[in-house]
């Protein structure tokens, strides 16, 4: 369809994401959808694809799915384009079995739902410190799980070594076992002897782990720096550490203003109360919705405070002693916990901006 309107008109643009190739329609003032097209997913792509929204009217509004992954550098451009830009959840399921699905009718859902203002949310602008932390983890997150592999296989293989070389080995430490193996000097023509395959996958391992023990401390840095310098403030406060601390930051994003709320934040991380109240028993439920990694970081943190700080094991004591299990009264007290963290998270990004505005 490509039905243009007046150029003046306002027009809500949708766009289903992929590897290659990113599918947009374009819907106008009624919701009635104007025209659908298909553009590569190249910065002359995304040009292309808003100068072929304008031949349509003026777009206010685009919805974009997955915009953490394929649809990153589709936000970042329309962004600094100053056009608004909102997150298309999953579609509707009812919806999808009666209309069918492919990337055509994706698009124009996309468009419908940011036209309604429905499965959208504001999306993080991935463009700041803190992307560049998410950035940093994640690779450090792969680099630990790697490095765990290959000291699970080193300790497999040795189970299965020919006795005289597992009795030198079986008694060391982690780090002794490690640096003993990779200063190992097999002879490597003798390949095919098996106690000599052994030594050197055994050394093979043990360098590839230290080497990713390196690239961990490396990036440990990096990312301590990068939390250091964007929360402080959070760093200060009991039982905050670098990793809960990042996880947090990395939840909030670099527009941390999207957030309506405290209690927006606390829904975000799955520790918001869920009524389950029964007749004359008045209760909350466990929320198994928000950012699981968010609410890890939060319990890990009530846990610490429940060791070390004296007013928090005095509010779960009252808590129990009301009725309340001590698995709800920790549930209450990551509430709370996160009401603090959206504090000092909002009170630095006013700081930074005003030191941005300033410069």
């Amino acid at each position: 369809m490509d039905n243009h309107t007046s150029l003046t008109a306002d027009v809500i643009g949708g766009v289903d994401t992929h590897k290659d190739l990113h599918v947009a329609a374009v819907v106008d003032g009624r919701d009635r959808v104007l025209g659908t097209r298909s553009f590569p997913t190249t910065r002359q792509g995304y040009r292309q694809m808003l100068a072929w929204m304008r031949t349509f009217g003026k777009p206010v509004r685009i919805g974009i799915e997955s915009t953490g992954s394929y649809g990153a550098g589709l936000l970042r451009f329309m962004q600094a384009a100053d056009i608004e830009v909102m997150e298309v959840t999953a579609p509707d399921r009812h919806d999808r079995r009666k209309r069918g699905k492919n990337d055509d009718l994706d698009a124009q859902n996309a468009a419908h739902a940011a036209f309604a203002g429905h499965r959208t949310v504001t999306p993080r602008s991935r463009d700041g410190m803190v992307e560049a932390l998410r950035v940093l983890r994640v690779c450090r997150k792969t680099a630990v799980n790697a490095r765990r592999i290959a000291l699970q296989m080193i300790q497999n293989t040795i189970i299965a070594a020919p006795d005289g070389l597992r009795d030198q080995l079986r008694q060391m430490t982690r780090m002794q076992l490690i640096r003993t193996l990779a200063a190992l000097r097999p002879d490597l023509t003798t390949y095919r002897d098996l106690e000599a395959a052994y030594r050197i996958s055994l050394k093979s391992l043990a360098r590839r782990y230290l080497e990713l023990h390196d690239e961990i401390a490396d990036l440990d840095v990096m990312i301590g720096a990068i939390v250091n310098e964007l929360a402080p403030e959070l760093l200060a406060r009991n039982s905050i550490g670098q990793n809960s601390a990042g996880q947090l930051l990395l939840t909030a994003g670099d527009n941390p203003e999207r957030l309506k709320s405290e209690a927006s934040f606390a829904a975000l991380c799955g520790v918001s109360p869920v009524p389950a109240s029964s007749g004359k028993t008045v209760r909350h439920r466990l929320n198994r919705g928000g950012d699981r990694a968010a609410n890890s970081a939060l319990h890990i943190i009530a846990i610490g405070r429940l060791r070390t700080d004296d007013r928090t094991k005095a509010y779960v004591t009252r808590r129990i002693a009301e009725g309340h299990s001590k698995l709800e009264a920790i549930r209450a007290l990551k509430r709370y916990i996160a009401r603090e963290v959206y504090g000092v998270i909002m009170h630095r990004q006013k700081e930074i901006n005003a030191t941005g505005i300033a410069a």
